[in-house]
């Protein structure tokens, strides 16, 4: 589709009421009714059509002017590296929905008159005689938040469109926030069929996991009893707790890698999670605190240091 301002004759700077009073000059030269023999004419009709929705919508010709949608309205980058930026999703149920495009009763209101709404006078037709070029319904946008878990295992997610019916959602890999998917067919019906669905998604953090890249990292407390003599221990992981041999002798920020147990890739493969030990020393144990009385350490550990 061309640039929408080429196609409405204004230039990006045109005001509000300058590019509504292009397009109703237009719409009323291009009308379907008005040009029932002529195909091109329907199909110019459809091109401005969709140009005015564009800009009459705030939101969506200062995201065109940005770069971050094309002519059509569609993500320049459907991944989420420059369209939406991610937004918090209801604390409910993590999904919420806008509709885009133009409200255009007014014009042809004022184009056709009063008598366009009524049938057997006027331009009773609109919206029938373009057949095929009929402007289609306006895009939807919804915001879906998901949980971590949910992400890193692309687990289905279950939402409601506009018009009351569910769909299961399959998560694109490596998904992320402000990433895009869109569903063809599932916004607003229009005369030349619905629009589409545009979904972002928002991750919600956890509680103990986070993300880096394709892989997950976790700060894992462990006892001084553990880090010195050694043990098996239990660890969380978005696929399930799995048991973690600790050497003896583990000191506080060694990592661990578990294969497999990050977010899913775009080739198919998932990263994997980074575990940290952390050693949790008691705050109060008498007999650790007679042994460490008369026990010296006197290796040089801050040596390279300095000290």
């Amino acid at each position: 589709m061309a640039d929408p301002y080429t196609t409405l004759g204004v230039t990006r700077t045109a005001s509000e009421s300058e590019i509504k009073s292009a397009y109703r000059k237009l719409a009323k030269e291009l009308h379907p009714d008005r040009n029932a023999s002529n195909p091109k004419a329907a199909e110019r009709f459809s091109e401005i059509t969709n140009a005015y929705d564009l800009l009459n919508d705030k939101d969506k010709r200062a995201r065109y002017d940005r770069g971050e949608i094309d002519a059509q309205g569609n993500p320049t980058h459907p991944f989420g590296q420059g369209g939406f930026g991610g937004g918090s999703g209801q604390p409910g149920g993590g999904f919420e929905f806008s509709q885009g495009g133009g409200d255009f009763s007014d014009i042809f209101e004022g184009l056709f008159g009063g008598g366009a709404r009524q049938g057997g006078s006027g331009f009773s037709g609109f919206g029938r005689g373009g057949g095929r070029a009929a402007p289609r319904g306006a895009n939807v946008e919804y915001r879906l938040a998901v949980e971590f878990v949910d992400a890193a295992t692309r687990a289905a997610q279950r939402i409601t469109l506009q018009d009351g019916k569910t769909i299961d959602l399959k998560l694109p890999a490596g998904v992320e926030s402000g990433m895009q998917v869109r569903l063809s067919g599932k916004g607003q019906q229009g005369p030349g069929g619905a629009g589409d669905a545009i979904v972002t998604f928002e991750v919600r953090p956890h509680r103990f996991f986070t993300r880096d890249g394709d892989d997950i990292r976790l700060d894992l407390p462990i006892t001084l009893r553990e880090a010195m003599l050694g043990a098996k221990v239990k660890v969380p992981t978005v696929d399930g707790p799995v048991m973690l041999a600790i050497p003896g002798g583990t000191t506080s920020g060694k990592t661990f890698r578990l294969r497999g147990k990050g977010f899913s890739t775009k080739d198919g493969k998932r990263g994997d999670q980074l575990v940290t030990a952390m050693v949790d020393l008691p705050g109060e144990d008498a007999a650790l605190k007679t042994f460490l009385e008369n026990w010296h350490d006197d290796r040089p550990i801050r040596s390279m240091m300095g000290g």
